[in-house]
């Protein structure tokens, strides 16, 4: 289905959790999460109605998200369901890692194609402070193992931030060099609580590129997505970066969001939801007719590069990035 500006809507993104067992210093608050109600987050057979009914509508990509999906129970059951939905030709997962490793084979085999792993440092001690207590180490290792099981191709997501971790850009790199995966700079942005800090620790992509010469254009990477991607000289794998504000790419948004609790999404960075709940759990009104008013209603842009135009109010841990 195409929106107002001819835009092809083929991805939806679904939040399956808004837990984490990490706290990112830009995904969640230091204190006072808001944890959603479980009666409120979609059931896995919900969940599967609105995916049979997006790929309808031509949704054929889909990513698993959360809060951090894999500490929801039953996730392997889920992409197994929508494994069989037609239409579906992809399905991906972006995770910190932390339970990563031990649950790779099963996820592949349910149906899973790839994955995103969050790593914002290469220091033990920084990842730990960043993330309030995570393991490099799991994470390191679930790398590995997802390359081995044939996740793939693993692409690695680093939001780089200023004082925090902008000193490892060129070691985070470094590891597209000696690795099949595709590491993937991505500038922070205004949403949620982290307007507080972002003028703060905001690096444009410009200026991280220019810490990486002789960068080599790559046409295309699989699984698609914002980024725009390089091969450094000699390297296995490549290296990307998404600059949501420094290079909007809102032009070629192909994607819709589904929150833990059965909001339609049609922007990341605004407050504009579509709930299917009422279509879901009470007959009220058609379930495509709500995906259609959603697509209907993407904006052609979002506003976090105007003055005055922050929209966002939910954290990125309740939308699922």
């Amino acid at each position: 289905m195409q929106d107002n500006y001819n835009r092809r809507i083929d991805y939806m993104r679904i939040s399956v959790t808004d837990r984490c067992n990490l706290r990112c210093f830009y995904c969640m608050p230091e204190e006072g999460v808001c944890k959603m109600d479980h009666r409120d987050v979609l059931r896995y057979e919900e969940i599967i109605r609105v995916v049979r009914e997006g790929a309808r509508l031509g949704i054929s990509r889909i990513r698993l998200t959360g809060g951090e999906p894999l500490v929801r129970p039953g996730i392997e059951g889920l992409i197994r369901s929508i494994r069989s939905v037609e239409g579906i030709k992809e399905i991906s997962l972006t995770t910190n890692g932390q339970l990563l490793k031990d649950m790779a084979a099963d996820l592949k085999q349910a149906g899973l194609d790839r994955v995103n792993i969050s790593l914002d440092s290469l220091v033990p001690e920084k990842y730990k402070e960043i993330t309030k207590g995570g393991n490099l180490k799991r994470v390191l290792e679930s790398i590995c193992v997802c390359i081995e099981t044939g996740l793939k191709p693993v692409k690695i997501n680093v939001v780089i931030m200023k004082g925090v971790n902008d000193d490892e850009i060129e070691d985070l790199a470094k590891l597209a060099r000696m690795l099949p995966i595709s590491v993937r700079f991505i500038e922070l942005m205004p949403i949620g609580h982290t307007l507080q800090r972002y003028e703060d620790h905001y690096i444009s992509m410009d200026s991280v590129m220019k810490r990486l010469p002789g960068l080599v254009p790559v046409d295309k990477v699989q699984g698609g997505g914002p980024a725009v991607n390089y091969r450094l000289p000699g390297a296995i794998g490549t290296v990307g970066f998404i600059g949501a504000l420094s290079h909007n790419f809102c032009h070629r948004c192909n994607r819709i969001r589904l929150t833990a609790d059965g909001k339609i999404k049609p922007c990341l960075h605004s407050d504009l939801e579509v709930d299917l709940r009422p279509a879901l759990r009470e007959g009220k009104g058609e379930l495509g007719d709500a995906l259609v008013r959603a697509i209907e209603l993407k904006p052609q842009r979002h506003s976090m590069d105007n003055a005055g135009g922050i929209e966002g109010s939910r954290d990125m841990y309740q939308i699922g990035g």
